[in-house]
């Protein structure tokens, strides 16, 4: 199966977009995958293979060059374009043929890894809305230190999970807990958890707790 996409700008436009499970039109909601830096589309559906549900349409869409953005999710945003801008909207792309497909936002969840959710946690400030649910799985929202976000729009409610480790050699805790509270600020339900010791991975209370918010919007 394929999503029809409207043409996204930059070195992003053009990218391979896979999808897994349930058919649009059938699924009870829509997933979007975001892999980290240096990995790929078929990592994350490795994922959904291990959330498991029939009734949900994955997408894992691929970035160029293995990166959303070339420098670190800390550095001035203008390091980090046009790479930044055309992974976002190739997000909103996603989003709009899900949309199409009879998945309105209330029914999708975003999650991403490392760079994946640092991209989706910043994709969801700027495009505030009614989500099913957000994860960001060891990320954190874009730019350098001292950066006020100040997101106009709300999440009206938006379940948002956020789960790092206290000693993450790439994402600050600090940065972690920022984006909790402008999330929260506007309007997220926010579930930030920080695990001793963990590393930069993903273990099982995080998979279990996705599952949760999954399941939640799936059999609505």
């Amino acid at each position: 199966m394929s999503l029809a996409l409207e043409p996204v700008p930059g070195p992003h436009g053009g990218a391979k977009v896979l999808t897994a499970g349930s058919a649009p039109g059938v699924a009870r909601a829509g997933v979007v995958l975001c892999h980290g830096r240096g990995a790929s589309a078929e990592d994350m559906l490795g994922l959904a293979a291990e959330l498991g549900d029939a009734r949900v349409l994955w997408v894992a869409p691929q970035a160029s060059g293995q990166t959303w953005y070339p420098s670190s999710f800390l550095a001035p945003l203008r390091d980090n374009e046009p790479f930044l801008s055309s992974a976002l909207a190739l997000l909103a792309a996603i989003i709009a043929a899900l949309g199409n497909a009879g998945l309105p936002p209330e029914r999708l969840f975003l999650a991403g890894f490392s760079q994946g959710g640092c991209l989706t946690l910043e994709f969801a400030g700027r495009n505030a809305r009614r989500y099913g649910g957000v994860a960001g799985l060891s990320a954190g929202l874009i730019g350098p230190r001292g950066r006020q976000w100040n997101f106009p729009g709300t999440l009206d409610g938006s379940p948002v999970f956020l789960g790092c480790s206290d000693r993450d050699p790439h994402i600050p805790r600090e940065r972690v807990e920022e984006s909790a509270r402008e999330l929260s600020r506007i309007g997220g339900a926010v579930d930030l958890q920080i695990y001793a010791d963990l590393g930069h991975t993903v273990n099982q209370d995080e998979i279990d707790r996705v599952r949760g918010m999954l399941e939640r919007i799936a059999g609505a």
